[in-house]
């Protein structure tokens, strides 16, 4: 028998879920435009326009957004990294001169280092505020222990070490 955490089924069907929206919103966004433009001096563009690329990443921090507030962090960063991964390589990877490799890599870093500090700082900006002065802390496994048992005495004054004491036996 396994013993350890157990991953709920919600949390493991969130990661492909993620990375199968990330590739829906490539293929919405990038997936239709492939041709380049050629400008009157000779010059080739694309082939994606700025407004593709720009609705592409606020899709996707839409996306990882949703999923990291809910909980599923791990879904947002792997899942989206994933996803846009698998979708560049499969539409560049007809690239002649072979060097789509290098785009799809910095793709895939520049993914997982924003999808994971947009996680972290969702993550870090959601925790619950501490309780209120005066009222007991939610049970745990560690304030339920100590609930049990009677608190330690207090240490009366003479058993503390006083800093001052120091200071004037130093300096007499």
């Amino acid at each position: 028998m396994r013993k350890g955490p157990r991953i709920p089924a919600p949390h493991l069907l969130s990661i492909p879920l993620q990375a199968a929206a990330a590739v829906a919103a490539w293929a919405a966004w990038l997936g239709w435009d492939q041709h380049r433009d050629v400008h009157p001096d000779g010059s080739e563009t694309g082939p994606y326009a700025a407004w593709q690329v720009i609705g592409l990443g606020l899709t996707l921090l839409a996306l990882t957004y949703w999923a990291a507030s809910r909980g599923h962090s791990t879904a947002a960063v792997l899942g989206t990294t994933t996803g846009l991964t698998a979708a560049a390589s499969y539409d560049w990877s007809d690239d002649a001169s072979g060097l789509y490799m290098i785009g799809v890599s910095l793709l895939t870093l520049t993914t997982l280092t924003t999808t994971t500090a947009l996680t972290l700082a969702l993550t870090t900006s959601r925790r619950r505020p501490p309780p209120p002065e005066g009222t007991d802390p939610p049970p745990n496994a560690l304030t339920s222990a100590r609930a049990t048992t009677e608190p330690p005495p207090t240490p009366s004054r003479a058993q503390w070490p006083s800093a001052r004491a120091g200071i004037y036996e130093a300096s007499a």
